[in-house]
């Protein structure tokens, strides 16, 4: 039985590093992994749209997958990225996963459909039927963004109604009045998690009622943004602003891997349609990154 609490806090969002040749940099994922849990972050997310599963094959998710259970060895809580927009192939992908995420995973994180564009009514619908298919917890992602709907919060407070085993949402609309209003709806449950996916304001949603935060960021700066989510550290936020709102100036995870490259933490690598920063985005990160170590908090 996953506990709750586990989730609090901050999650990373584990990009996939690639080799020149865009397979998978194992060794490079494993060093990222030894620093995101040295850094103390509080749990780590594999597989998400940070860590670019839509151009993985089967055998490579389950290879990052095999990697992460592995390096992280049970020293911190997991959860892996499991959605899509087709629901019969998302409840077969539970399914032929369904050993190693009741053996190694706390819980999935479920994006709602893209492109096809569904009403609330098919939203509710097939979030319900991932989490009646999910042997572990199922937190879920509203990013509409990303995929073209928006997941209200009258839809939200009804799945959770629905099923225990629903158990939070990664909060990506980026609309402030909107979170506020999904943490009124839910937190007469105490074991429901409203988590922060933007990075650039989750100092603001903390001291509103949220549980913590699924960073990009933290890929980079897991120790600094670890204390924005646990000490609502506002001045914290404001220092890092401008290198947000850079690391999303070209889309995710293209800012984050320019920056990790800049670090010598990784390659500059991304797959198809995804492409690496502009040049000049690239300087402007890397005089940021300089500002950055020496700007006060």
């Amino acid at each position: 039985m996953t506990d709750i609490q586990q989730l609090r806090g901050l999650g990373t969002a584990l990009i996939t590093p690639f080799m020149p040749n865009r397979q998978i940099d194992i060794p490079a994922l494993q060093h990222l992994i030894d620093r995101q849990i040295e850094a103390g972050v509080d749990y780590l997310v594999v597989l998400g749209t940070t860590g670019e599963a839509v151009t993985l094959t089967p055998e490579e998710k389950r290879q990052v997958a095999e990697t992460v259970v592995e390096r992280a060895a049970g020293r911190i809580p997991l959860v892996l990225g499991l959605g899509g927009n087709n629901t019969a192939t998302v409840l077969k992908e539970i399914k032929e996963w369904k050993e190693w995420l009741k053996a190694h995973f706390s819980a999935i994180l479920s994006v709602c459909p893209y492109y096809n564009k569904p009403s609330q009514e098919g939203l509710y619908q097939h979030l319900l039927l991932v989490a009646e298919g999910s042997p572990v917890p199922v937190i879920l992602y509203n990013v509409p963004g990303r995929t073209g709907v928006n997941l209200l919060p009258q839809t939200v407070k009804r799945l959770q109604a629905a099923s225990d085993n629903i158990i939070g949402i990664k909060e990506a609309s980026g609309n402030i009045e909107q979170i506020e209003q999904t943490i009124r709806l839910t937190k007469q449950r105490s074991d429901f998690l409203v988590i922060s996916g933007d990075d650039g304001i989750t100092a603001d949603l903390m001291d509103k009622g949220a549980d913590g935060l699924i960073s990009v960021a933290a890929n980079a700066f897991p120790q600094d943004f670890r204390q924005i989510v646990h000490n609502h550290d506002h001045s914290l936020q404001e220092k890092y602003a401008t290198m947000v709102e850079l690391l999303f100036k070209e889309g995710n995870p293209a800012g984050i891997k320019a920056l990790l490259n800049n670090m010598r933490l990784t390659n500059n690598v991304l797959r198809l349609p995804l492409v690496s920063v502009s040049n000049a985005l690239q300087k402007a990160i890397h005089q940021e990154k300089l500002t950055l170590q020496n700007r006060p908090c």
